[in-house]
């Protein structure tokens, strides 16, 4: 057997392994359950897939995202790693020979969306599969506490049941409550975890407050060269940005989960080959991008949640130079930040109403429909049912979070084959039909997986080949498809919902309005944490971020604003620290005079009470009140 570091060698063509790796390599060959807290970047697959290589059998993946999921696929494969995804995007007859290749097929990672383990087909198979590791990607999603709770996760447990193999889970961000709940719902046998500090060295995390956000974007992108994210709230606003920039001839790209897939993955690439510097996006860009260069992160808005912000700003600096994670807000962004988390949920009886409008929209009966997709179109629904779109979307996000439904917005999945036939009868079927010949030659020729798997297709490419028109390949396609010699299935960019649950009745429905509510009051936190974190102006933002993940032995960086702006005092960390905890608790329960706060505080030099003492009013911790005394606000 190769070693874990003969394996990165021979497949990654990696010298060593980065920071806690190989820890964890260890621990799960040791047979332990393992929760891994790595940095965005920090390398997380290599955690499991070398130890899947290194063990008889397939290693289980669940993840979340199907772009993330397809990514690591087509990584897998480059490496001449038999590897597989099974998402809410194929079809049955796709699931089925997946399942299949995963018994019988010497693969060795299948990777799993969470709703695709309460399918019969699947759970059945799973068991004739020789698991030899389950991997938990994005594990904070098992948490109701965590940013984003996935109730789909908390079924992931049952695989236990199927086998006595490995857990890792894996996250960049949890809180000390997360990691707690990641453990005890993957039913670990002994608690255990591996990772490494929250704190980046290299990142410069900045708040500024600029009514005219646009312009000092601007500055900032003149200012910091390099490669750069903004990341935007909305999509409409991704254009807005992108037009902005090409105004002050600033090269960009716009990014978000509306566009098709070709078209976001040509723009993700003209990004990553720097042939524009500017990704402007939604929150949809960036998992498994994997760009080191990126100089800055710009927020122009809040996001919901520090999880989140720590997880999109750490996709800067990567390359352990110095970057910058900065976040441009303004007077409306804390109010709108509230009225975003209010409107992410509707009343319960608004859900139950638009429930039903949905099931009796595609004609789906009670107790039917679980798996079943269908064509959708928002506008034309919220007409025919007279319903307000803001309202409706935000309900439908609500039913897509818990997991009844999932959208899929113009999702341009790319046309797909399979031959359905033997090579014998495909042979004899040639020689019979030869108007059919030259393309099931250029075919066999250009994908070399047909037989095996649903392989992905670009008609243009065959027509080019073959030298026939595009609509004649799709023609002659469609002809073998109806000769049952192979299963076609085309591109369709339509907007899709699928209902991952049978059709409840809305009169015996399981919705619950405690859990809307308690839901809203962990969003409404995260958001209040968020506030808090812009806000501040005492803290060394690096270790704000610590403090929240309850890091402990947290580290200032000396280069956030903070910290720049505190460095102007010319007083060390320590000694600032003892003087404002001892003004604050002299200030807790009164209101006292400049003069009587320096004479109250006889173990400092009194230049630099009042230096500590300025900056606290400079940055509205303390005020004067109308006698002329210091009272602490903040």
């Amino acid at each position: 057997m190769l070693s874990p570091l003969e394996i990165l060698n021979k497949y990654w063509g990696y010298d060593s392994f980065r920071t806690a790796q190989l820890d964890v390599i260890h621990a799960i060959l040791e047979g332990k359950d393992t929760l891994v807290l790595l940095p965005t970047g920090g390398g997380k697959s290599i955690c499991y897939q070398v130890p899947g290589l290194m063990t008889e059998g397939i290693c289980i993946v669940i993840s979340p995202l199907i772009a993330l999921m397809n990514d690591q696929v087509s990584q897998l494969k480059a490496r001449q790693i038999r590897a597989t995804a099974i998402t809410s995007a194929m079809s049955y007859a796709e699931v089925d020979i997946a399942l299949d290749n995963c018994i019988y097929g010497n693969y060795k990672f299948l990777y799993l969306s969470p709703e695709r383990l309460e399918n019969d087909m699947v759970k059945t198979r799973l068991q004739k599969m020789n698991i030899n590791l389950i991997a938990v990607d994005e594990s904070h999603c098992i948490s109701e506490w965590g940013y984003n709770f996935r109730p789909s996760y908390l079924k992931i447990a049952q695989i236990r049941k199927l086998t006595n193999a490995t857990v890792v889970a894996l996250t960049a961000t949890a809180t000390e409550q997360v990691i707690d709940d990641i453990q005890e719902k993957l039913e670990f046998k002994n608690k255990h975890i591996i990772k490494t500090s929250f704190y980046r060295n290299e990142l410069a995390y900045v708040v500024l407050k600029h009514e005219d956000k646009d312009m000092k974007i601007i500055q900032i992108l003149k200012k910091v060269k390099g490669s750069a994210i903004i990341y935007c709230k909305t999509r409409k606003e991704t254009k807005r940005i992108h037009t902005l920039l090409k105004e002050y001839g600033i090269s960009s790209q716009f990014y978000h989960g509306g566009l098709d897939i070709a078209e976001r993955e040509s723009k993700q690439k003209k990004w990553v080959l720097n042939h524009v510097r500017v990704m402007v996006a939604t929150n949809a860009f960036g998992m498994g991008i994997d760009k080191s260069d990126v100089r800055v992160v710009i927020h122009n808005h809040i996001p919901f949640s520090l999880e989140a912000y720590f997880q999109e700003a750490g996709r800067a600096g990567r390359d352990k130079k110095l970057a910058y994670a900065i976040l441009v807000c303004n007077s409306f962004d804390v109010d709108e930040l509230k009225k975003d988390v209010e409107n992410h949920y509707p009343s319960l009886e608004n859900l139950k109403i638009i429930y039903q409008h949905l099931a009796n929209y595609l004609g789906i009966a009670n107790g039917s429909g679980q798996f079943s997709e269908f064509p959708f179109h928002l506008n034309d629904f919220c007409e025919k049912y007279s319903l307000n779109y803001l309202k409706t979307f935000n309900v439908l996000k609500l039913l897509e979070k818990e997991e009844f439904i999932k959208l899929s917005e113009a999702v341009n999945q790319p046309s797909r084959i399979f031959i359905k036939v033997s090579h014998t009868e495909l042979y004899q079927f040639q020689i019979a039909n030869k108007p059919y010949d030259v393309l099931l030659k250029i075919l066999l020729r250009s994908y070399g997986t047909l037989f095996d798997n649903y392989t992905k297709i670009q008609e243009s490419i065959i027509a080019k080949r073959s030298q026939l028109s595009i609509p004649d390949v799709k023609i002659l396609l469609e002809k073998l498809n109806a000769f049952n010699i192979i299963e076609y299935i085309p591109q369709n960019s339509d907007p899709k919902i699928l209902f991952l649950k049978p059709k409840m009745n809305v009169n015996s429905h399981n919705f619950s309005s405690s859990k809307i509510e308690r839901r809203k009051n962990i969003d409404i936190e995260k958001a209040n944490k968020a506030t808090e974190y812009i806000s501040n102006t005492i803290v060394c933002r690096s270790s704000f971020l610590q403090n929240y993940f309850a890091e402990k032995n947290q580290q200032r960086c000396g280069k956030c604003d903070v910290c720049l702006e505190r460095n102007k005092l010319n007083i060390n960390q320590q000694e600032f620290d003892k003087i404002m905890k001892d003004i604050k608790n002299l200030l807790q329960n009164t209101s006292m005079s400049v003069n009587d706060i320096v004479m109250s505080l006889i173990d400092y030099r009194e230049d630099k009470i009042v230096e500590v003492l300025q900056y606290l009013s400079d940055n509205k911790i303390i005020s004067m009140n109308t006698k002329n005394q210091v009272i602490w606000i903040s």
